[in-house]
């Protein structure tokens, strides 16, 4: 799909606030309502937008401790790659998870917790029982200085 300076307005718009209305947005972009909920309407269709979600405030939600784990496996093999990333996306508290390269590590995980005691019982009962699992380094972000979900549109030619 070929997009125009309308859809990257969309595009931009709805990044900013998922759950802005048609009328909102068509307004914001100087569009009518009819073309406007098209143009989203092709771009759901296209792939371009995936999906909307409600971002919560973690510490509101007592989930005050965010960790990046870097986690090296045993053997570079499919069916072991394939068996981490399973049991993975089975833990709630994994809100990323990052086959990398250039690291002595294989994977990277963003884990949410409530606190050091969860995160404990979390590494020792499920991160370090999965099967070829055989280093793991924990980090732990003291502030966060830049958090976004926008996806940077700047390169797209209009």
């Amino acid at each position: 799909m070929q997009l125009d300076k309308l859809d990257k307005r969309i595009l931009q718009e709805l990044q900013k606030n998922g759950a802005i209305s048609n009328l909102e947005l068509a307004d914001t972009i100087g569009l009518s309502p009819s073309p406007c909920a098209r143009r989203v309407k092709q771009l759901e269709e296209a792939g371009i937008i995936e999906k909307q979600v409600t971002l919560l405030n973690a510490s509101k939600l007592e989930l005050k401790l965010t960790a990046l784990i870097q986690i090296s496996m045993d053997r570079h093999t499919a069916d072991r790659f394939e068996i981490f990333e399973q049991k993975v996306k089975g833990f709630p508290e994994v809100i990323e998870c990052l086959l990398i390269t250039g690291q002595s590590a294989d994977y990277q995980l963003k884990v949410v917790v409530p606190d050091m005691e969860y995160y404990q019982e979390f590494l020792l009962n499920k991160i370090t029982r999965i099967e070829g699992v055989t280093d793991v380094h924990s980090s732990f972000m003291l502030r966060e200085v830049r958090n976004t979900t926008e996806l940077p549109l700047n390169h797209i030619k209009t």
